[in-house]
């Protein structure tokens, strides 16, 4: 295994490089959630399909970012196999993308049991990574590893911190200079950054998700017990503007301290709220990030916050425009 042990200083020539490769190549991304990160694909009413890769394409983006549901696909018992039949999709997304010169951010997502039961699940989830990097090391760089999709209570952050290496170790086995993303506790809150501590590797990038206001972006969520009652919450004022700029400045000042690149992993607005806040918002939003140098990818695609609608085949024009700017 080969893992680099030096952290590159900002302003030097190779935390440049370094930075250039990694914050630029992501640039713009979308998600394409409730697809293949659900029980079974298609159950949340959008299933991938070839067109989903040109269409994203076509339309200016830099990255995909690919949520996967792993632990609905592997056996319970050692050695934990993912499904051969399971994983040959996941292959097909991955080389639609890759050959449509894409970034691609693969994940292990919606693993709760082990965020329930991190030292019962640990060994299983190891062995995920040892299969899903192995049989994607010979990919090209476009291809990105995150680790793992928000680790929340009861992994805390020093039980994520405990995990964090060990993950990194299985996928270095296989893959010593891919870059890996790996975010913060509390589902990835910006707030839970200082609490991170991530190993001495130079290919390791943050990631955060951004979903503040929440009484916001998650209005009528039907997943989310209580959540009708902030329907018609809207956005755009300069005090919701403020708090936006104030939490992204916060999140890049930890990173130049800690000589890290960021990356929006998930930001989006529910549809239930009124289309032009959720223009708004996700206008500055994106335009926030880019002005602190991070990447970002959307949440999400053609789902429930999907800027694209896969019935009539066409974008959401309001969303479309706030996320590309044209």
């Amino acid at each position: 295994m080969t893992v680099s042990r030096y952290r590159p200083v900002a302003g030097t020539a190779r935390y440049d490089r370094l930075a250039d490769e990694m914050g630029q190549r992501l640039g713009r991304g979308i998600n394409f959630g409730n697809a293949l990160d659900v029980q079974r694909e298609g159950e949340r009413g959008f299933r991938l399909e070839e067109p989903h890769f040109d269409t994203v394409k076509k339309a200016g983006f830099d990255t995909i970012r690919l949520p996967v549901k792993w632990s609905a696909h592997t056996d319970e018992t050692p050695p934990y196999a993912i499904d051969p039949e399971f994983f040959g999709r996941v292959d097909w997304a991955v080389d639609n993308a890759l050959g449509r010169d894409l970034n691609v951010v693969l994940n292990v997502h919606h693993y709760d049991q082990f965020c329930d039961a991190p030292e019962e699940h640990m060994a299983r989830f190891l062995a995920l990574w040892r299969q899903i990097a192995t049989r994607y090391a010979d990919c090209s760089g476009r291809l990105y590893f995150e680790l793992l999709n928000e680790p929340r209570d009861p992994m805390t952050a020093k039980p994520w911190n405990d995990v964090l290496p060990k993950a990194l170790t299985a996928v270095r086995e296989s893959n010593p200079s891919r870059f890996v993303i790996a975010g913060s506790a509390q589902a990835n809150h910006i707030d839970a950054l200082p609490e991170l501590e991530l190993p001495e590797d130079d290919r390791v990038i943050v990631m955060v998700h951004y979903y503040s206001p929440f009484e916001f972006t998650h209005q009528g969520a039907d997943w989310l017990a209580g959540a009708d009652r902030w329907l018609g919450t809207t956005w755009g004022g300069e005090a919701d503007q403020y708090a936006v700029r104030r939490d992204l400045t916060k999140a890049a000042a930890w990173a130049k301290q800690q000589n890290r690149q960021l990356f929006v992993g998930e930001f989006g607005a529910y549809s239930k709220a009124d289309m032009a806040s959720r223009s708004r918002w996700t206008t500055f939003v994106r335009s926030e990030a880019e002005r602190l140098d991070m990447s970002w990818a959307y949440w999400e695609f053609g789902s429930d916050f999907g800027a694209y609608d896969p019935q009539r085949n066409t974008w959401r024009e309001p969303l479309r425009q706030a996320l590309l700017g044209k």
